[in-house]
């Protein structure tokens, strides 16, 4: 089988292309634009953002003349833009989502409701669609997956962003026939679980970043979704509450994740993790019951054993996200995906005292973190997920700093697009699978 890289050559001397359609033209959605363009046989045909302006720069950015640009909300000429060899930016994510001459429609939004209703709406066009948006996913990506495939599309999840980096190398050790104790990936700060925009200001200025989307990675939600995702696509489980956490070098993590009998960290194997001192690096903690596999692995320097670590040292986010807009073109293929269904929630946590009347404010915002719990654990408290929390969410009862929010102590003012999928996913958990093909058509 050809790699993608022949196959996308190929694609272009048949004077043709792989038609993406963008939503979300922030830090990562820019990046993407640029890095397809160096591409042979791929093109972000259409982008949508809130300001056409931003659109405009970042395809400026990537070498495309202003002349080849078109801003409009209209299909017709968004249509015939694109037949001419031009790229069309809009305000109007229905108008991407919806084009006929886009085959794979990317979501960039990093917003929870958001990205939902983008997939959604998506997947009912019968395109492909690649979430950037690891938030969405972990919260109804088990119903979008379903819904997706009963339509024969691809729902996936991104190479390049850290689950999609994890899933390579499991994938890999799989193959080859490895147990598997334990998967990774570094953290780059220390968690601060006060975080929030205000204190995250000066730090996403220097990075040109969101305060938000700082803040996120700094009171550890960020680590603590990415990780739900690489649990929902290969049943592994934090083996506590916000998983362990440790501060480790590389070649500290195979002693590390051993089990504590036999003086590591761990009480069960398959688990998911995160470690402080190997960001921004991913990795897979392997084992063999062979004996001539373990003097293979020390003949070839991977250590002494009884585990060893496969270890990415970085990862390229939206760069590599044209990877899987490739796979899923070419293979009908996902990166990685939720295949184990809902096996871990990322559940929302008071970061000051709530009161009654309280507004909720979402992800890196003032009011709430996020932690690894799972599935199992978080049904029995009735927790709430932290994707379902947006300022449509009010506190009907007090809740202390430091504990976990429940669905007894909150109301709903009105019901988002991802509450709505989120009540079909219970659902359709309890219900025989041709119940999602009679959603898809919906």
């Amino acid at each position: 089988m050809l790699g993608l890289n022949y196959k996308l050559r190929e694609l272009e001397k048949l004077g043709s292309n792989i038609r993406v359609g963008l939503i979300g033209c922030g830090q990562m959605g820019r990046g993407m634009i640029s890095q397809i363009e160096s591409m042979k046989g791929m093109r972000v045909v259409a982008t949508a953002d809130l300001y056409p302006e931003v659109i405009q720069q970042a395809y400026l950015r990537a070498g495309i003349p202003a002349s080849s640009i078109l801003l409009t909300n209209e299909l017709e000429q968004a249509e015939k833009a694109i037949e001419q060899g031009k790229v069309v930016g809009t305000t109007s994510t229905d108008l991407v989502v919806s084009l006929p001459n886009v085959d794979v429609v990317v979501d960039a939004t990093g917003i929870p409701n958001i990205g939902a209703e983008i997939a959604w709406k998506t997947i009912l066009n019968k395109k492909h669609i690649v979430m950037l948006n690891v938030e969405a996913d972990v919260t109804v990506g088990p119903l979008l997956k379903r819904m997706a495939d009963a339509s024969g599309v691809v729902y996936t999840g991104s190479a390049g962003d850290e689950p999609g980096a994890i899933m390579e190398l499991y994938d890999f050790a799989d193959a080859i026939g490895f147990e598997i104790v334990a998967l990774g990936k570094g953290k780059n700060n220390t968690l601060n679980y006060a975080a929030n925009p205000t204190s995250a200001a000066e730090e996403a200025k220097a990075k040109g970043a969101s305060p938000k989307m700082i803040a996120s990675f700094q009171d550890g939600t960020k680590t603590m979704v990415e990780m739900n995702a690489v649990a929902n696509a290969t049943g592994f489980l934090p083996d506590v509450a916000g998983m362990h956490g440790p501060s480790a070098t590389v070649h500290e993590l195979p002693e590390l994740f051993q089990l504590k009998e036999h003086g590591g960290i761990l009480n069960n194997k398959k688990v998911v993790d995160f470690v402080n001192g190997v960001a921004p690096g991913v990795f897979a903690i392997v084992s063999s019951d062979k004996p001539e596999v373990h003097h293979e692995m020390n003949y070839l320097k991977m250590g002494s054993g009884p585990n060893y670590v496969l270890y990415r040292p970085y990862h390229l986010t939206s760069l590599e996200t044209p990877l899987s807009v490739a796979r899923a073109y070419f293979h009908n293929a996902a990166t990685i995906a939720p295949w184990k269904g809902l096996q871990a929630e990322t559940v929302a946590v008071a970061k000051v005292d709530l009161e009654p009347g309280f507004r909720l404010d979402g992800i890196g915002g003032y009011t709430v973190y996020g932690r690894l719990l799972s599935q199992a654990d978080a049904s029995r408290a009735k927790a709430l997920p932290i994707g379902l929390v947006d300022s449509n969410v009010v506190m009907k009862r007090p809740v202390k700093k430091g504990e976990i929010i429940t669905f007894d102590d909150i109301e709903q003012e009105q019901e988002s697009t991802i509450w709505k999928l989120r009540s079909l996913q219970q659902q359709s958990m309890a219900e025989a699978p041709a119940a999602v093909k009679s959603i898809v058509h919906v």
